[in-house]
């Protein structure tokens, strides 16, 4: 099902789709920058993370998928507390969190694809309901697997990209020299967005479960077995990366920041996108951006959230 649910959707983020969305993105990067400047000059510091972090990702999937802006801050509080079902022990306090989060996802896209079934337009998401109404005769089962689709992509773009966005402010700014070199070849912003992807990956580990009893590197795992994979030690493998903990925005080579194989990121272009674009201008309209205190991260281990991020101008 996996599979199909992928095929489906062939590739939602080619190079036209990411063209469209290029102008759409960046004026929503700097309708938020321009509320960032806004702040620093009325009170001289900002909390990064909540102006501009959660707040592009959140603005850029509901311009794609054509949901309303008044429901920002549902989205965001909905797919925070269902993430806990990702965790590597959650406890039964963040477990019941994620299940009532899970509730209000189901609630909140069973209505948008209701009702965008009754007025079907020229939208990605009435796209997949006519591509899934071919695929799948019983309607009930076609949106139930709308649903899920809907809510994962949702999911993994405001909670994973909104981290992205932020812990690129925090690296760069640890590091002043590769700003000082990025702000002098701005066109290697691509690369230092891949290095941040794999200095510190916004999802640290994740989890799966044997299908099969296999051998690998040498451990026995069985069918069945529950497997952690830790992509950011991966990340930081001295066999696949020359100095590995050293943050290096002119490395090149892969990185595990978004998986791999059949459960690659389905959104990995976009965020590259929006951590682009958002990168492009900040360095170009904050020349003296500094962090003031260290972030703060939510207790998490496999979906890691930052919650504040306190800057100024100096």
């Amino acid at each position: 099902m996996h599979t199909l649910q992928r095929r489906s959707l062939g590739n939602i983020f080619d190079t036209s789709t990411l063209e469209s969305l290029r102008g759409p993105v960046s004026r929503i990067a700097d309708t938020l920058l321009d509320r960032l400047a806004e702040q620093l000059r009325t009170t001289k510091e900002a909390d990064f993370a909540t102006t501009v972090g959660e707040e592009m990702p959140a603005a850029t999937i509901s311009h794609w998928l054509r949901l309303p802006r008044s429901d920002h801050d549902l989205l965001k509080s909905l797919t925070h507390g269902q993430a806990y079902a990702q965790e590597l022990l959650p406890s039964k306090s963040q477990l019941a969190q994620a299940n009532e989060a899970a509730g209000g996802l189901r609630e909140y896209f069973t209505a948008v694809i209701r009702e965008r079934r009754k007025a079907p337009g020229n939208d990605v998401l009435s796209d997949w309901i006519r591509v899934w109404d071919e695929i799948e005769p019983d309607r009930a089962v076609a949106d139930e697997t709308l649903y899920h689709l809907v809510m994962f992509i949702v999911i993994a773009s405001l909670e994973t990209t909104s981290t992205l966005l932020s812990n690129m402010v925090w690296l760069l700014d640890q590091h002043p020299g590769a700003l000082a070199w990025l702000r002098s070849h701005p066109e290697q912003v691509p690369q230092a967005v891949e290095e941040v992807l794999r200095y510190d990956p916004p999802i640290h580990l994740t989890t799966r479960v044997a299908t099969e009893d296999t051998v690998l590197s040498g451990f026995r795992i069985s069918r069945d077995e529950v497997v952690h994979v830790m992509l950011a030690a991966a990340n930081h493998d001295p066999d696949h990366h020359t100095d590995p903990d050293t943050f290096d925005i002119t490395r090149a080579g892969s990185h595990l920041g978004f998986g791999g194989g059949i459960h690659y990121c389905i959104g990995a272009a976009l965020a590259r996108l929006e951590a682009t674009v958002l990168l492009e201008s900040l360095i170009r309209r904050f020349p003296t951006l500094r962090v003031t205190t260290p972030p703060v991260w939510e207790p998490r281990v496999a979906f890691r959230r930052l919650t504040a991020l306190h800057v100024t101008e100096r």
